[in-house]
């Protein structure tokens, strides 16, 4: 248990602001409850310990990386190097080599699907998603399917928002080559019980990508003991910057994945007659990368074990919880999927009006919620709805919030049908 683990222990977690970690507070216009902030499913806020770290890199010590010998150079690229090391301990790996920066869940998933889709996928092979996954789980695969005339199967879900597995056992055949799911849904906030499905996949010698972009930073992952094939998440759903990502790999899956882009760094010897690559991660790292985003994400890692994984989701499902009750005691409001295991964020449709008009409402008063088809627009398809409204919840929210976004959800209501009264 670290020491601020400890406070907190001691203390009380409702004692401790966390507010004070992120300067965007400190604004006069955000330091009261004229401004709460119920997006971090989409991008989280960064805590000053990201931000001074790389602007001190920026400042003082910047250098590229991998190119050479002189001291800004050497040492920008141990500060990269052990951010890979820091990586593999966070996701509980078993080689550094196994952490590959990508600029984003996108871009992660995206080169799997180009080097390992594009190198090892035939005609008639298939691939698994279920009917919750965000817009980048999906379109990635229906293009390589397109490309490669593969199977693109759909599991579905449930009314409560959980993944039917006894669908996904029925959809895996011999001929299942990948099953690419959340860990968490950035809709319903479903947590998939993903050793299963790895299991179940595994049977059939199918490989798994796991999409933990919403699960990252919210709990505990450990890639080994899941025993996933590929795992990917962004930085900036962390507390980190935006433009950096990870994709986590097998080794034994990684050495033998052809490049998805070339360029420099990512070789070993170029000629005009034949060019050789880098072994993993550095083989799908083409181009100077993104030094001081890679260290951020390295202070963000501290951040978050500084407070600690079980703390955070502690004090994140304390307020889910919290919402959710609030939520439901709203007899207008219609909580989208509603499953037993969850993460912070609430998806919901208020009855006769449409999402944009409410979070037009509420973003005046200054409650930051996401409206639209929260980039899952099948899922939202399945359960009858065109648009919504999602909060999600970090761990600088607070009970107080929560009732004041309440309260300003029934005004807005009311606004917008006057006969209404709470």
């Amino acid at each position: 248990m670290t020491a601020k683990e400890e406070s907190f222990r001691k203390d009380g977690l409702d004692l401790y602001n966390f507010k004070k970690d992120f300067p965007i507070f400190s604004l006069p216009e955000h330091r009261s409850s004229t401004f709460i902030y119920l997006d971090s499913a989409a991008t989280s806020l960064k805590p000053k310990s990201v931000i001074d770290k790389m602007s001190d890199f920026y400042l003082y010590r910047y250098g590229t990386v991998h190119r050479a010998v002189y001291n800004l150079a050497a040492r920008a690229t141990e500060e990269y190097s052990n951010v890979r090391e820091k990586l593999r301990q966070f996701l509980h790996a078993r080689y550094a080599e196994e952490i590959i920066f990508t600029s984003g869940t996108t871009d992660s998933i995206n080169l799997v699907a180009r080097s390992f889709g594009g190198a090892f996928f035939q005609e008639g092979d298939e691939v698994i998603i279920s009917a919750a996954e965000h817009h980048a789980n999906i379109v990635p695969w229906q293009m390589l399917a397109l490309e490669k005339k593969i199977t693109l199967k759909v599991v579905s879900v449930l009314a409560d928002g959980s993944l039917d597995l006894e669908m996904l056992d029925d959809l895996l055949t011999e001929k299942t080559r990948l099953v690419s799911m959340a860990y968490m849904t950035n809709t319903t906030g479903a947590i998939y019980p993903v050793k299963e499905i790895v299991a179940l996949a595994h049977k059939y010698g199918a490989k798994v990508l796991i999409d933990a972009a919403q699960a990252v930073g919210h709990m505990r992952i450990d890639v080994q003991e899941l025993d996933v094939d590929f795992l990917a998440f962004s930085a900036h759903k962390m507390y980190g910057p935006t433009g950096v990502g990870v994709l986590y790999g097998k080794k034994a899956l990684l050495t033998k994945m052809p490049p998805h882009k070339g360029g420099g760094d990512m070789i070993e010897k170029v000629t005009f007659a034949k060019t050789t690559y880098e072994k993993p991660p550095l083989r799908f790292e083409a181009g100077t990368p993104m030094i001081a985003e890679v260290i951020g994400m390295g202070a963000a890692i501290d951040y978050i074990l500084g407070i600690g994984l079980a703390t955070i989701e502690h004090i994140e499902q304390e307020l889910y919880q919290y919402a959710r009750k609030k939520c439901k005691e709203l007899a207008d409001v219609s909580i989208i999927g509603d499953s037993s295991h969850k993460g912070p964020l609430i998806t919901f449709s208020v009855a006769d009006f449409h999402p944009l008009d409410v979070g037009t409402l509420l973003s005046l008063k200054g409650v930051s919620v996401r409206t639209g088809k929260m980039c899952a627009e099948p899922l939202l398809d399945r359960f009858g709805y065109t648009s919504a409204l999602r909060i999600s919840l970090g761990i600088y929210n607070t009970k107080e919030e929560i009732d004041r976004f309440i309260a300003l959800l029934q005004e807005a209501m009311v606004m917008l049908k006057p006969e209404l009264s709470y």
